[in-house]
């Protein structure tokens, strides 16, 4: 799947893929040649794939538990999973389909069932083996030329949710929850957000293991290539670089670069670039453990600070490494999430990018999981209270358009007490794995 920023970059792929030829990471052949051709830093990578534990079913059972508490305490008589992450979250199930109605169906109270194309059964049966119902699974099964709504309302009918609240997963496309609302028209169509973003905003131990090991690898695979660069590489041959990388420690991952004046654009450029002695380079995103992002930014410098704006270079850089620590500080249990956006945002406009968006552009994080992007957000505004074992990005950053910008991102865990990085702060633009330090 293309992330979030390098679709940007696919307008820059043709230039970019003509110059990878004198670094050879644009060269075709097989496994063994492209190895050959790896850089030292890239090729010492070891695969870290079995240090990954895949979530349990018994796991999965208990969220299912949670889910139906909450339902509860909410009022929700029965939520509405669709393909896409919480599906995955609750049942391990991966699907995709289209215009055709595949869902879970999880009532308040009694049992779960399923409607689904009828072709689509076996691949249907499959996953669902695996899900924590699957012995007993309901699956009612739907022709072609069917109405599988209908198929859903007496499902809710069977369980006693027809004139209840149906709670619809935040991201089922409108055309889904329309037909369900046609067909159970005594239904009153809800968010489930209460629900189901309820149940994963708080991570288990199991899931803190995998996104811990997420963040190490991706930073393994940035140093590894920081140690690898050169001159007049392009930002797609370091995007290839970070690839390969983690093709080495045995995840898939991708990262977005952008290069000096492009740094000041947060989610960058389509613009064609190439690293020179002395530019600004910011390398951005994550990898997969699991199904467990990580979401990791470092901004650096090649070789040396230029003269001319090396100066304000390092002092912006110092200015966003003290509002990522203050937010780290101000972060833990009880404390609202737009209270940690103003501690680092505090320390930007104090000295002297402010006021507001000026300059420190977007919000200070997002939660963290499955989805790259998901619940809680640390934005002004958002009263909702950090709780012991959530996961959020922790990545202020300054953007002065036509000269550069500098973000550090490190992804955070609310701890019983306080908050900790996963990974440990970047140390400066000349010396961000702590090398030389």
């Amino acid at each position: 799947m293309i992330s979030r920023r390098r679709f940007l970059e696919v307008g820059g792929v043709a230039a970019s893929t003509a110059l990878s030829a004198p670094f050879g990471f644009g060269a075709t052949g097989g496994d063994e040649t492209k190895a050959s051709m790896l850089p030292t830093a890239l090729a010492q990578l070891k695969s870290r794939k079995n240090e990954a534990t895949p979530i349990s079913r018994e796991e999965r059972g208990a969220r299912l538990e949670r889910a139906r508490v909450l339902m509860n305490e909410n009022r929700i008589d029965a939520i509405v999973l669709m393909a896409g992450t919480s599906l995955n979250y609750f049942t391990g199930i991966r699907w995709w389909g289209g215009e055709r109605l595949f869902a879970l169906v999880l009532p308040e109270k009694g049992a779960a069932f399923y409607v689904c194309p009828s072709f689509e059964e076996g691949r249907a049966r499959e996953q669902i083996a695996n899900a924590p119902d699957g012995e007993r699974a309901d699956v009612r099964t739907w022709q072609e030329d069917e109405n599988p709504y209908q198929l859903l309302a007496q499902g809710l009918k069977e369980c006693g949710a027809a004139n209840g609240k149906l709670g619809i997963e935040e991201t089922v496309r409108f055309f889904f929850a329309d037909g369900i609302a046609h067909a159970a028209p005594h239904a009153t169509l809800v968010s489930a957000t209460r629900v189901t973003a309820g149940c994963r905003m708080i991570k288990s131990a199991q899931e803190i293991a995998l996104m811990r090991l997420a963040a190490q690898v991706t930073l393994s695979a940035y140093q590894a290539v920081y140690r690898s660069l050169q001159e007049g590489m392009t930002q797609r041959q370091v995007e290839d670089l970070i690839s390969a990388a983690y093709g080495k420690l045995g995840f898939p991952g991708e990262a977005s670069v952008e290069v000096d004046e492009f740094t000041a654009y947060p989610h960058g450029s389509n613009t064609p670039q190439v690293i020179h002695e002395g530019s600004i380079v910011m390398i951005d995103d994550g990898c997969t453990v699991e199904g467990y992002q990580s979401d990791i930014t470092r901004t650096f410098v090649l070789g040396k600070l230029p003269p001319s704006s090396g100066d304000k270079m390092r002092k912006v850089f110092d200015i966003v490494h003290s509002a990522q620590a203050a937010a780290l500080s101000a972060a833990r249990p009880g404390t609202e999430c737009g209270a940690v956006d103003a501690a680092a945002r505090k320390v930007i406009t104090a000295s002297g990018y402010g006021p507001d968006y000026k300059y420190f552009a977007h919000r200070l994080g997002h939660g963290m999981g499955m989805d790259g992007h998901e619940w809680p957000y640390l934005v002004r505004g958002n009263a909702t209270r950090l709780a012991a074992n959530m996961t959020t990005s922790n990545e202020p950053g300054i953007y002065i358009r036509g000269e550069f910008g500098i973000r550090l991102e490190d992804d955070m865990h609310i701890t019983e007490n306080a908050a900790e990085l996963f990974t440990p702060q970047s140390l400066s633009l000349e010396d961000p794995f702590g090398e030389k330090a």
